[in-house]
C-alpha cells in the first residue's frame, strides 16, 4: 500500500480547513505549528520534508492541543533539538507520550509502521526507551477504551475509511503491538 503525504493533507484539510481555519502543509528540515496571522487566515501544521509519518506526528499534537495552545507558535511548548541533557529528555518524554499514542494509532488505521521516537539520537538517547515504550503503548490503549479527543477520532475515522481498515481494528491493533514489542526486544539485546 502507498502511503502519500499528499492524500494526508486531502484528508486533513478537507476535514479542518473550514471548521478549524488550519491547514496541514509540508515543510524543510524541522516541522512547525505557526497559528493565523490575522482573523482571516489559517493556521498550519508544517510537517518534515515530504515525510508520511512526520505529518502523522505533527497532526497529533494538533489533535492534543487545546483552543488556547492552537493560538501560540508551537502550541507554546518549548522545544530543545536533538542532543537533549538527560532533565531536558525527561521534560521531552513527558509531552511526548499522547501525541506518539496517538500517531501509533494513526499508523495502524492506515496500515502504515509506526516507529516509537525518543528523538535524542545526538545526546544520551531516552532516559528510558522501555518505560517511554510502555508509556506510549499504555496511553494508545487507554485511547481505545475511553476515547480519543474528538478531532483525534475525526482524523482515526477518515484514515480507516480512506485506507479500508479492517473491520476489527482491535485485530490489528494487537498484532501491530506484537510485531512492535518484538522489534523492541530484539533491538533491546543487540545493545545490552
Amino acid at each position: 500500500m502507498t502511503h502519500d503525504p499528499n492524500d494526508l493533507i486531502m484528508l486533513f484539510n478537507d476535514l479542518f480547513r473550514e471548521p478549524y481555519r488550519t491547514v496541514l502543509v509540508k515543510g524543510g528540515a524541522e516541522p512547525e505549528y505557526l497559528p493565523a496571522d490575522n482573523a482571516d487566515g489559517f493556521a498550519q501544521i508544517i510537517f518534515a520534508h515530504d515525510y508520511y509519518a512526520s505529518a502523522l506526528h505533527e497532526i497529533s499534537h494538533w489533535c492534543i492541543a487545546g483552543e488556547q495552545r492552537r493560538t501560540l507558535r508551537d502550541y507554546g511548548y518549548w522545544y530543545c533539538p536533538d542532543g537533549r541533557s538527560r532533565q531536558q529528555q525527561q521534560e521531552f518524554e513527558a509531552v511526548e507520550v499522547r501525541p506518539q499514542a496517538l500517531e501509533w494509532l494513526f499508523s495502524v488505521a492506515a496500515g502504515s509502521r509506526f516507529h516509537i521516537s525518543v528523538d535524542n539520537l545526538s545526546g544520551d538517547g531516552g532516559v528510558d526507551e522501555v518505560v517511554f515504550r510502555n508509556r506510549v503503548r499504555n496511553q494508545a490503549e487507554a485511547y481505545l477504551v475511553h476515547g480519543m479527543p474528538r478531532r483525534a477520532q475525526r482524523f482515526f475515522n477518515a484514515l480507516g475509511t480512506f485506507y479500508g481498515a479492517p473491520e476489527d481494528f482491535r485485530v490489528a491493533w494487537n498484532r501491530e503491538t506484537g510485531r512492535a514489542e518484538t522489534q523492541w526486544f530484539e533491538t533491546d539485546t543487540e545493545v545490552s
